[in-house]
């Protein structure tokens, strides 16, 4: 059976790939578009529950647009349904936010009305350089706060220290809420590897196994959950335990994840 959260097809419409293998009314190519708000919900269904979410500047392939939502594939395989006034025309992105939040103001002055909250991650083109701001297509930004989406980075482990103290969210991807899997995706995203969007994907996809002592950058999966290594004693997981992002020593998690019975570690995978 195929698995929905990949197969780009509902009924109604289904990529053009999928023609001969899937049912559907007609087959179409996805339509090249940009997610157009900081922060969008990736539902399962028209109203549905959150499976996952994008940020500003993602790019999808929209195969329908029907009764005010979209019918999406993001960059990373995963399907589903964004609202249709959440998107915008494809422009090509320059630079990315580069710390954990920052603003985007009416003009070049931080005393300006801000404009929108912008998550680590989300993608803006920048239009022109001034003293201290870059103005870009959805308001000024302080220069400090981007980075070149030409200058990825290198090091996972840091990237996913940054979102510590994130408050958890199931199917989060920002710095403004978080789940496991969303914090995997968010650290290897920034370093330029593509990460598929949940826990069970990545163990399956993500790395090679390992064994013996852990290195910082490892991967610890369990049923339903993963977190990375950031030394060989500290794991750092997004948690619905502790509601957060938190730093925990690996053999207090294993044995409390145990303890309330989610099982022992089913795979140590290492990048």
């Amino acid at each position: 059976m195929s698995d929905r959260r990949l197969t780009p097809a509902n009924g109604r419409v289904a990529a053009m790939h999928l023609a001969g293998s899937v049912e559907a009314e007609r087959y179409v190519e996805g339509a090249p578009t940009m997610v157009a708000a900081p922060v969008v919900d990736l539902c399962a269904g028209p109203d549905g529950a959150r499976d996952r979410q994008l940020l500003l500047g993602a790019q999808v392939a929209v195969f329908e647009d029907h009764d005010s939502w979209s019918f999406v594939q993001a960059a990373d395989g995963y399907v589903g349904y964004v609202r249709s006034d959440r998107l915008m025309d494809v422009t090509a992105p320059t630079h990315a936010v580069g710390t954990v939040a920052t603003h985007a103001y009416a003009e070049e002055d931080f005393k300006s009305p801000d404009l929108h909250h912008l998550p680590f991650g989300a993608r803006v083109t920048v239009l022109d350089e001034r003293r201290r701001f870059f103005e870009t297509n959805v308001g000024f930004i302080p220069k400090k706060h981007l980075r070149g989406v030409d200058r990825p980075f290198t090091d996972p482990a840091t990237v996913a220290q940054l979102h510590f103290g994130v408050p958890y969210l199931w199917g989060g991807n920002s710095t403004r809420g978080i789940d496991c899997s969303g914090l995997i995706t968010a650290a290897l995203t920034a370093c330029d590897v593509t990460c598929p969007g949940d826990s069970d994907m990545q163990m399956a996809q993500l790395g090679e196994e390992a064994s013996g002592d852990y290195q910082r950058g490892d991967l610890l999966f369990w049923k339903g959950h993963v977190g990375m290594m950031v030394d060989g004693d500290t794991l750092l997981h997004a948690n619905a335990h502790h509601m957060a992002t938190v730093y925990e020593r690996i053999d207090i998690a294993i044995l409390r994840i145990s303890s309330l019975g989610d099982g022992p570690v089913i795979a140590h995978k290492r990048l």
